[in-house]
């Protein structure tokens, strides 16, 4: 079973050296979209070279990379994968100078968690725009809700690789209530055992669901009052520590009974017969994507929209989900599971029902109509939004 690919410091990179990265980060003007003939003209212009350079996070492609063998089977394509990305602002850091220089990155493929280091990749130009008619299997077999990306509308430059969702999770052993609402974690009855995001715009985004705002419009004004919301929690005593990965390991111990938490890792520790249930809350969760782009300059455009394509393949994205177990953006990998699961045996066999029936793999209608995205941001923005909420976590 793998790891999470959350074990590092996480999502949008609002450690320290991640800020200082990002904002040493984002010194170019922000480009104007392309036209539509312009991009019809660099496609034309393009042809297969027969190799793809793919640059992925850790434990996000089985081990015997069988996906991308059977690709270049499939294609004659070669490739070389790469887990060189640990954390969003610490890759946008060393790749905003190459980029801006005009440099080639060396990787046809870059996946990137949606947040202000992808909206500053597409606002700075460094993400080249996708040609869809190389796309037909993303076309036909992506989930509708994958198609509607706030962030990237119409899936301009990006395409997603896999989502996961964050919730609450909750210690059955000593939490015997069923949880569904962001106000359990402002309980004063969970005084002291309550677990926090420490990151920004996670914490950001459910105290802004706690006051019935959605992240996706909200001001400055509802990120004020959602500080606020915050403050107020933490000198009651309720939070017991704002929390990077670790949370999950405090709440199967016991060290905190319930905490804001993401599906894949929750879910794991499910497998592995710990008493740790997941809720997408009644005021909403968050829906976080991996994406797939071609950056700007990148040597082979032609082979890796082949792969991207490719690896939305209904058998092929089957063979990738039972491995990262998080969200998959291709709904029909839930009943290609389901029929390996009537076939397997033992272990195995349990597994992969397991899997089937997870809301945590395969969130129901009713969990996804919960789900919103970040609040976006610009530069501008960031320096407004992010210190409200470090007041609160780093304080």
């Amino acid at each position: 079973m793998p790891r999470s690919r959350r074990d590092v410091f996480r999502i949008a990179g609002f450690s320290a050296a991640g800020l200082a990265l990002a904002a040493c980060g984002v010194q170019g003007q922000k480009a104007a979209p392309p036209k539509a003939d312009a991009v019809k003209d660099y496609w034309a212009k393009q042809t297969k070279h027969g190799k793809v350079v793919f640059a992925n996070w850790p434990e996000y492609m089985p081990e015997d990379q069988a996906p991308l063998k059977k690709f270049q089977q499939a294609t004659g394509i070669s490739y070389e994968y790469k887990e060189v990305i640990q954390e969003n602002a610490e890759f946008f850091g060393k790749a905003d100078p190459v980029l801006r220089a005009g440099q080639s990155l060396g990787y046809d493929i870059v996946v990137m968690t949606n947040g202000v280091q992808l909206q500053h990749m597409i606002d700075l130009g460094y993400a080249t725009p996708l040609d869809h008619s190389q796309l037909p299997n993303f076309a036909a077999n992506a989930g509708q809700k994958y198609k509607e990306r706030a962030y990237d509308p119409g899936n301009k430059y990006t395409v997603p690789y896999t989502s996961g969702v964050t919730g609450i999770a909750y210690n059955t052993k000593y939490v015997d209530e069923d949880i569904t609402s962001i106000e359990s974690l402002f309980d004063p009855k969970y005084k002291g055992r309550v677990g926090m995001m420490s990151d920004a715009q996670e914490i950001g985004n459910f105290a802004m669901f706690v006051l019935g705002i959605d992240p996706e419009k909200s001001t400055e004004a509802d990120w004020k009052k959602a500080g606020e919301k915050l403050k107020a929690q933490r000198d009651a005593g309720i939070v017991r520590k704002y929390y990077d990965q670790s949370y999950i390991d405090a709440v199967a111990k016991g060290d905190v009974w319930l905490t804001m938490a993401w599906s894949g890792d929750v879910f794991q520790r499910q497998l592995a017969g710990e008493p740790v249930k997941f809720v997408v809350p009644e005021e909403g969760g968050t829906i976080w994507t991996d994406n797939m782009l071609i950056p700007k300059g990148a040597a082979n455009p032609v082979d890796a929209l082949m792969l991207m394509d490719y690896l939305y393949q209904p058998a092929v994205a089957t063979e990738l989900d039972e491995f990262i177990q998080y969200v998959t953006p291709v709904p029909a990998v839930q009943d290609l599971l389901r029929e390996k699961a009537r076939t397997a045996e033992g272990k195995d066999k349990k597994a992969l029902e397991d899997m089937v029936d997870s809301p945590l793999m395969f969130p129901t209608e009713a969990d996804y109509a919960k789900l919103r995205n970040y609040t976006p941001l610009t530069t501008k923005q960031e320096q407004v939004f992010n210190p409200i909420f470090q007041s609160v976590t780093q304080a």
